[in-house]
């Protein structure tokens, strides 16, 4: 059975995509530690953890990831983007991209951004901008 986050890549889930390729996919966390955080995920791989991925999809999720955070930095204010890698809400593996101005917005403990849709659709386009022109 797929994780809804290949649902989610594969389109049977409305996302509001920021970046996708042959094999990954990056889109908005409907739950945001701050505007522009950013999942990205292996579009056919659906282990739950990071380093049981094969070496080439590793290496090619880790590449990808980059490009999307120098997006992120371009179309986010923000003095730089975090980086984490829980795997533990959902079984297929991701990285978080928080766009970040302190240490304190990397807290998944704190209470999550309520976004209304169109701040979602605005914070996407841009980021898939920025994305498209690296």
């Amino acid at each position: 059975m797929a994780t809804i986050f290949t649902k989610i890549a594969h389109g049977e889930i409305p996302s509001y995509k920021v970046a996708e390729n042959e094999d990954f996919y990056a889109f908005l966390d409907i739950n945001p530690m701050s505007k522009g955080h950013t999942l990205v995920i292996p579009k056919n791989v659906e282990d739950d953890y990071i380093f049981n991925l094969d070496e080439s999809t590793y290496m090619g999720l880790c590449a990808f990831a980059r490009k999307v955070a120098l997006a992120i930095e371009r179309a986010v204010p923000c003095k730089r983007v975090g980086v984490a890698v829980l795997g533990m809400e959902v079984p297929h593996t991701h990285i978080h991209l928080v766009p970040l101005n302190s240490e304190a917005d990397m807290d998944f403990r704190k209470p999550k951004l309520q976004l209304a849709a169109d701040e979602f659709v605005s914070v996407a386009q841009s980021i898939l901008s920025e994305y498209e022109k690296l």
